[in-house]
């Protein structure tokens, strides 16, 4: 498939990108003079309280006389400690994603009727309508999954037999389906770009009706479908510990945003997907995994202290990595001793039999973890408290289930469409009012000049269109 060019000429682009740029700069002393929260944020780094729910708990600090007290990190999945949750379930040697879902959803945990009911459910589900794969998977590939997982998703309305209706029975049943469906179009649209953009054979292995979400996927994204059960609990952890992180995450708030205004399932969640797309989100951990291989080109030995510690130093100054002046995978919005995500995924990593390949990887990560707050003081002369986040670790992981970087933030989708489906039916019920925040207008008054009085700026004085015959 030939990429889109675009007709407009890229000089002219540029003189017109020059006059954007000039009229869309607000100084930074208006954001404190009329008192925005840029981001929603508090002067503390606190969140703006925007609602209320009973969905997820995320804690990393406490407030005491005012101050935030730093504590180790905790996330509650409707009331139970998530690392409670994961524990039961190993020591009954089973799987938990699918509890998970049932818990976000439904608010309480499953008997084990209904979670068996609820697992064949979503394997009755997993199959996708007569041709789509053909034709909205195969047909159209895609560079990046996540465009396409959110593509697929507002495709999914089409053939809905009442796509547009809110009342919770029908949201349930869209939810449902979606969750159970969007893993394969996952795992499709992943075989679709092996062959198109990597000249790779294209395998297609249906899902396994007994298999629950992290063995199917195992299967499917390998050629010869086999995988082991330490494999498949290590993705299940993966799965469990990504699919909820409260309401005021980026792509939950925006699946509670589009709730709101009344719109369809299926553009809520192709919007939350997004969202999550974003590298300063779910697509955060693609950059992990970038940093981590550019450590690994530039540095002699990714387990020396020193060189690594140099690395940090020169990142925060913009002097390696993407001259972002950012350390992927440390720090975050609410956590500050300790992301319980990270401290479970590291644990898994080092009991985990396929490690010693990675062993290298894995002290690098650490090293990371451990330098970054001395990598501050240097650099900046701060002296902060910054913890690993989940990103910091989950790329290895994956790397040593053999999942390809393709679908490292797809992972995260397939798992957090659980908590949007939660946040989406919780605003349904609860919300009652589209969300609307307020932004004050800084623009100077200016009168209406007739076309023939205008005098044409300097950056977009040498802008005009010509159409492609006429070259």
């Amino acid at each position: 498939m030939s990429a889109y060019h675009s007709p407009i000429n890229d000089g002219a682009l540029k003189n017109l990108c020059a006059d954007i740029e000039k009229n869309n700069q607000i100084a930074s002393g208006d954001f404190e003079r009329f008192g925005v929260k840029r981001g929603l944020r508090n002067a503390d780094g606190t969140g703006v309280m925007a609602g209320l729910t009973r969905i997820c708990s995320v804690d990393g600090y406490y407030v005491a006389d005012g101050e935030r007290v730093p504590q180790d990190g905790r996330m509650i999945y409707r009331g139970i400690d998530m690392a409670d949750i994961i524990r039961g379930c190993k020591a009954e040697k089973r799987f938990g994603f699918e509890e998970v879902i049932w818990l976000l959803l439904m608010g309480t945990l499953p008997t084990a009727h209904q979670l068996d009911s609820f697992s064949k459910l979503l394997a009755d589900f997993r199959e996708l309508p007569d041709g789509f794969i053909e034709d909205m998977i195969m047909k159209a590939p895609s560079p990046n999954i996540m465009n396409k997982l959110a593509r697929c998703v507002l495709a999914l309305y089409s053939y809905d037999e009442n796509p547009d209706g809110l009342e919770l029975e029908n949201v349930l049943r869209q939810c449902i389906q979606i969750i159970a469906q969007l893993p394969g179009i996952m795992v499709y649209a992943y075989q679709v770009k092996r062959k198109n953009s990597y000249g790779q054979s294209m395998y297609i292995h249906p899902p396994k009706h007994e298999y629950g979400t992290a063995q199917n996927i195992l299967r499917s994204i390998r050629s010869d479908k086999q995988f082991t059960e330490e494999e498949a609990h290590l993705l299940d952890l993966c799965l469990i510990i990504h699919a909820e992180h409260g309401g005021g995450n980026n792509s939950s708030f925006t699946a509670r945003v589009l709730t709101s205004s009344g719109t369809d399932t299926f553009s809520v969640i192709a919007g939350a997907i997004g969202s999550l797309k974003g590298p300063k989100h779910g697509g955060a951990n693609i950059k992990v995994a970038e940093m981590v291989q550019d450590i690994c080109n530039t540095v002699s030995d990714i387990t020396d202290e020193g060189q690594v510690a140099d690395y940090l130093v020169k990142a925060l100054n913009r002097e390696a990595g993407d001259r972002s002046g950012l350390i992927y995978g440390m720090g975050h919005a609410v956590y500050t001793l300790s992301d319980p995500r990270a401290l479970l995924l590291k644990e898994k990593i080092e009991a985990f039999s396929g490690c010693e390949p990675y062993r290298d990887e894995f002290t690098l990560l650490q090293l990371i973890e451990r330098l970054t707050p001395y990598a501050f003081a240097t650099a900046k002369g701060e002296k902060r408290r910054i913890c690993a986040n989940v990103d910091l670790y989950s790329g290895l992981v994956y790397k040593m289930l053999g999942i390809p970087e393709d679908l490292y933030t797809p992972l995260f989708t397939v798992a957090r469409v659980a908590g949007w489906a939660a946040h989406r039916m919780e605003e349904l019920l609860s919300g009652g009012r589209i969300i609307r925040p307020a932004y004050k207008s800084v623009a100077l008054p200016r009168e209406f000049l007739p076309i023939r009085e205008r005098a044409e700026t300097a950056c977009g004085q040498n802008f005009q269109y010509i159409p492609i015959e006429e070259r």
